[in-house]
């Protein structure tokens, strides 16, 4: 059966059909139900691919993502196409290879008719961004940025945030500051040194000891400890909080120093493993949820209307927890879980 087959069935236009089956398409709820309640009947599919091509429109959103071992950006992705999927608009996935940017990956887009790509995680060219662009189709850079291009933005104050963690250390007494990124080619890890190092400067605060990893990962921030402990670091700022995490259980298992009491540490995008008891993770939050309602609502105003390239920058929020706030003496915790009947250093 197809939908003028429908159509006719029900004495009503193909285009009322084509609209029961669009979650944007203003109809009346009854209409909606009866023509819904008569294609199950029928077995009435509608044809997506056959929409498509008399419409010009997929209602599929590209999404290009680069190192998805950060849990950071699995999180987003499931977040970010649960709020498409409300508009209406599905979502299909794209992964660059690690260390890759993303031009080889936007000509496959466009063979796929996607009406508009999300790149997150990934870097871009400024000439394969104005080469999408030529294509009439949205693009979003999703906390990136590239100098010179029209492209829409969305990001976190990745300068603001680094700013907020060098005024911490700033007031925790911390002298000898360090800095571990990641990818140097990454907007993100460079804004967010950027703003780290000029309010230290600002402050007084010369960066005292800096490294950078291949990528983000648990293994490269463990890594690039190693490399900076021989500076003797009183405070780390890590680029994000995966690297973070690393850097920690470096700090503890391999150097035998205590977080925070000889070791700050700060990091970046607030994960879940973040608040984990074994870590208590202080960080710089991104505003994840305001980032994925600006990115909805500009697709969706686009899709509309051609409309101009805009720049959202949003503030983070630093989340202060145990790795820079200093915790109860060891022998308090003994005594009050003596009194609980529990002893703390034995095995739970």
């Amino acid at each position: 059966m197809t939908s003028r087959d429908l159509a006719r069935a029900l004495g009503v236009s193909q285009s009322m059909i084509s609209r029961a089956f669009s979650s944007q398409a203003s109809i009346a709820p009854a209409m909606r139900m009866q023509i819904m309640d008569a294609a199950a009947a029928a077995g009435y599919r509608p044809n997506v691919v056959a929409r498509s091509l008399s419409t010009r429109r997929s209602n599929i959103v590209g999404i290009v993502m680069a190192g998805m071992t950060n849990p950071f950006y699995p999180e987003l992705l499931e977040r970010l196409t649960r709020a498409l999927q409300e508009v209406g608009l599905q979502t299909l996935l794209f992964h660059a290879p690690p260390g890759e940017d993303v031009d080889g990956q936007l000509p496959l887009l466009m063979q796929y008719q996607v009406d508009a790509v999300i790149i997150a995680s990934a870097p871009i060219s400024s000439g394969m961004a104005q080469t999408w662009l030529a294509t009439g189709r949205p693009a979003i850079l999703f906390n990136r940025s590239v100098p010179g291009t029209d492209v829409t933005t969305v990001a976190c104050d990745n300068v603001a945030g680094g700013a907020a963690v060098a005024d911490l250390f700033a007031r925790l007494g911390r002298k000898r500051i360090g800095f571990v990124g990641g990818r140097a080619d990454t907007s993100t890890n460079a804004d967010r040194e950027r703003g780290f190092t000029d309010r230290l400067n600002a402050l007084g605060l010369p960066l005292h000891a800096h490294t950078a990893g291949t990528d983000y990962g648990y293994e490269q921030g463990y890594a690039a400890t190693l490399r900076i402990a021989p500076s003797k670091p009183d405070a780390i700022f890590y680029a994000n909080d995966i690297t973070a995490l690393g850097g920690m259980d470096a700090l503890r298992q391999e150097l035998r120093l205590r977080v925070p009491e000889d070791v700050a540490v700060v990091g970046f995008d607030d994960i879940p493993m973040a608040a984990w008891p074994a870590y208590r993770l202080t960080t710089l939050r991104q505003p994840v949820e305001a980032m994925i309602a600006a990115t909805v609502s500009y697709l969706t105003a686009h899709m509309e209307s051609a409309a101009p390239p805009e720049i959202h920058v949003l503030p983070g929020q630093l989340i202060e927890r145990a790795s820079t706030g200093l915790t109860p003496p060891r022998t308090n915790r003994r005594r009050a879980s003596s009194r609980s009947g529990h002893d703390p250093s034995s095995p739970a």
